[in-house]
């Protein structure tokens, strides 16, 4: 189905300043306002244990952000987990944009396909440097690297191991911390 019409960032906090969307699980994603699905315990419990664990390993470092809005050009995702640069007001007047950001992670069950396809390009055009899906269906991390405007040119899928940040290219992020549980 197409949209009738292509929102703004501008324009979607004019209707979130509304109250218009009050109580609504929604974010904006390619100019369209999307319903977000309900969160299941599983999915919750997997960005908590990773967030956790990312906190950890980045101390002093990065912020790690749970499930809060970053602005791109067209888009206002929530996205699962955002690794951001250190902002004196911490991010009390506007939300992380590309220039802040180290890389972002969803953690994926019910909406896979939309995190590996459409949220990748998303983030890819607006050069986040990397980009981890969470896949919780199969167990493994996708890692995205090397944006360029119609997606990323590099995609790895990964079941064990380490992953260095490109943000943090000395610090490793173990693979089984952040695929832990499936085996819980």
């Amino acid at each position: 189905m197409k949209a009738l019409y292509k929102w703004s960032v501008e324009d979607y906090h004019r209707i979130i300043e509304s109250g218009v969307l009050e109580g609504k699980s929604v974010e904006l994603l390619e100019g369209e306002i999307i319903a977000m699905s309900p969160e299941k315990p599983i999915h919750s419990s997997r960005i908590d244990t990773v967030a956790d664990y990312l906190r950890d390993v980045l101390r002093g470092k990065a912020k790690v952000r749970e499930a809060h809005p970053i602005t791109l050009d067209n888009s206002e995702p929530e996205p699962d987990i955002a690794i951001v640069q250190f902002e004196d007001n911490n991010y009390r007047d506007r939300h992380p944009d590309p220039q802040n950001i180290y890389w972002l992670v969803e953690v994926s069950n019910t909406t896979l396909t939309r995190d590996l396809e459409e949220k990748s390009v998303t983030y890819a055009r607006n050069s986040i440097p990397e980009y981890w899906v969470v896949d919780l269906p199969d167990n493994k991390l996708w890692v995205f690297t090397s944006p360029k405007q119609d997606g990323y040119s590099s995609k790895k899928e990964i079941t064990t191991g380490i992953v260095k940040p490109l943000a943090f290219p000395t610090i490793d992020i173990k693979v089984a911390e952040i695929l832990t549980i499936n085996s819980q």
